[in-house]
């Protein structure tokens, strides 16, 4: 089984139920173990900027599935919890990006690993150096990334949401 990283955000509805959902149909997919999950953050919206805020988590998870597989298979997750198509960036019921996988860099129409703007994102970032700090990332570790975004990206809001994160652990726990 291959390890990856997956980052889930939300900003329309009720954001830590979605959040829960999104992970608890991923938790059923044959091929897919999730063994991470990071502590929810909110950020405010990236691209289009009239919109509600986000919440955020990355996962870990291990994998049989190809890259390609595992993007239709959350493709398949933000289906299922009515993804509507809008315009880029903007609001989202779902949306499940693939980060990483060690060992395998591609870029297709489709699918480029590792995810090309997860280190313009502390949203992407910050959730993912909670779970994988010492995974590798353009020859630095993911932790040392984001230390340098956060000093590069000062003015972007990001921050962990403990109380999100005790709602969404309390409906997982459900």
């Amino acid at each position: 089984m291959a390890e990856a990283a997956l980052g889930l955000g939300t900003n329309l509805g009720d954001r830590e139920a979605a959040l829960s959902r999104a992970v608890a149909l991923l938790e059923q997919m044959p091929g897919i173990e999730v063994t991470a999950i990071s502590g929810l953050y909110a950020s405010a919206p990236w691209g289009v900027e009239d919109q509600p805020d986000f919440l955020n988590l990355c996962l870990l998870i291990e994998t049989d599935l190809g890259p390609m597989q595992l993007l239709h298979a959350c493709k398949a997750v933000e289906a299922e919890l009515g993804r509507q198509a809008r315009e880029r960036w903007g609001p989202r019921e779902m949306d499940l990006d693939v980060l990483l996988m060690p060992g395998v860099e591609m870029d297709t129409e489709t699918l480029a690993i590792p995810h090309p703007r997860m280190q313009e994102r502390r949203f992407v970032m910050e959730p993912l150096a909670e779970i994988a700090p010492d995974w590798g990332l353009d020859g630095e570790t993911v932790e040392c990334r984001t230390a340098a975004l956060k000093q590069r990206a000062a003015d972007q809001i990001c921050e962990r949401d403990d109380s999100a994160t005790r709602r969404f652990a309390e409906l997982r726990a459900r």
